[in-house]
């Protein structure tokens, strides 16, 4: 196989690892050289256009869900880490991309492969003095020598942990261990405190429906993450089929199932929610007709009306239609004087409509302008 060939392969082999999207489902678009460049957000807010690429994807793991487990009818090829470098540079230099993500199949065995990864970015760092962004996977069997190379490297790095608890994991990835993982985090975690850290954190990923498992068991799991070990990032992807696999025949898990997982992960990192504040239905899924801040909202009219002028910060995220730029702008606004009408709010970035029906304006029920009607509390 030439190196095109390899490129446009394994950069359509990285489309399944969610790390380093944006938000769930990323969107991207090819390259000249066939590969994919995806939109990453930076923790300073900023998004730049990354290659996402595998080294490889001939795998010695037999994941059931995965296009790229040992014995799936699929091609086979590996990056040499000189291959990568020179593509990656090549991309750079056209400006066609700011920044790296590197994943892998486990080839040949997990040593070899973190060691080319990690020879990757240190030709990369030290011989090109690349400063740009760099996240790079961990592989669940890399010993503690390579993570740390790996976090005084990579601007960001993941370790995947896919299933929420050894018994899930064991259903859909038989050769992992959930402990060995568990344990990678704590690694990592212990590495940080001792001031080793990759800048932009560590990210994990679910495989949302891979097993029996449900939204609530994955977001207590979550939570747990993000409480003991600081994640950056917990991303969420919903399972679907692949030929060739053990799983070819079941059925697409509702993307919509992945969004209200990714909202409830906004509410707790963002919004001052905790786990406890969540709704989920009598199956331990999170409903879908509805997003779980409205529907905490309905279910807590005692809570309601929030008077705009007096609200604290924390009240304000409680409100549908107020994220936490629109709630800062808010109490930054009253300190000027106080807010009267819906077109401040607007101003503001608030989704009026969503948000009217919690709210007072100086007492009042405001009521949406060119329309007759109250917005009345429900």
């Amino acid at each position: 196989m030439d190196l095109d060939g390899k490129v446009r392969l394994l950069a359509d082999s990285a489309r399944f690892d969610l790390c380093g999207s944006c938000f769930g489902q990323p969107s991207r678009k090819s390259n000249p050289q066939g590969g994919w460049i995806y939109p990453v957000s930076l923790p300073d807010g900023r998004v730049v256009k990354v290659l996402k690429i595998l080294l490889s994807n001939d795998c010695v793991h037999d994941c059931f869900y995965c296009a790229n487990r040992a014995g799936s009818p699929f091609r086979r090829t590996s990056l040499k880490a000189e291959e990568l470098v020179a593509l990656f540079l090549r991309l750079w230099q056209k400006g066609l991309v700011k920044g790296l993500f590197l994943s892998s199949a486990v080839s040949r065995d997990p040593t070899w492969t973190m060691n080319e990864m990690l020879k990757t970015v240190e030709m990369l760092r030290k011989k090109f003095h690349f400063r740009g962004y760099i996240h790079l996977k961990i592989l669940p069997e890399a010993t503690r020598d390579y993570i740390e190379e790996a976090v005084r490297l990579a601007t960001r790095v993941s370790v995947n942990l896919e299933a929420p608890s050894p018994h899930y994991l064991s259903a859909i990835a038989p050769q992992k261990s959930f402990s060995r993982i568990m344990g990678l985090f704590s690694l990592l975690s212990d590495l940080r405190r001792k001031g080793l850290c990759a800048p932009a954190g560590i990210t994990t990923q679910f495989v949302v429906g891979g097993s029996t498992e449900k939204d609530r068991e994955i977001l207590g799991t979550a939570f747990l993450l993000y409480r003991k070990f600081c994640l950056a990032r917990v991303y969420y992807s919903a399972f679907q089929p692949v030929w060739g696999t053990p799983f070819s025949g079941r059925p697409a898990v509702s993307s919509w199932r992945e969004v209200r997982l990714y909202q409830v992960d906004y509410l707790l990192r963002r919004y001052q929610f905790s786990l406890d504040e969540i709704y989920f239905s009598e199956d331990g899924n999170l409903p879908l007709d509805q997003d779980p801040k409205t529907l905490w909202a309905l279910r807590h009219p005692e809570f309601f009306p929030v008077e705009v002028n007096k609200a604290s910060l924390g009240d304000l995220l409680k409100v549908p239609g107020i994220g936490p730029l629109s709630a800062r702008r808010i109490v930054e606004a009253r300190k000027k004087g106080k807010i009267a009408d819906i077109s401040s709010l607007k101003k503001m970035g608030i989704r009026v409509k969503k948000a009217l029906p919690f709210l007072l304006i100086d007492g009042k029920k405001p009521c949406d302008s060119g329309r007759k009607q109250l917005f009345l509390f429900c």
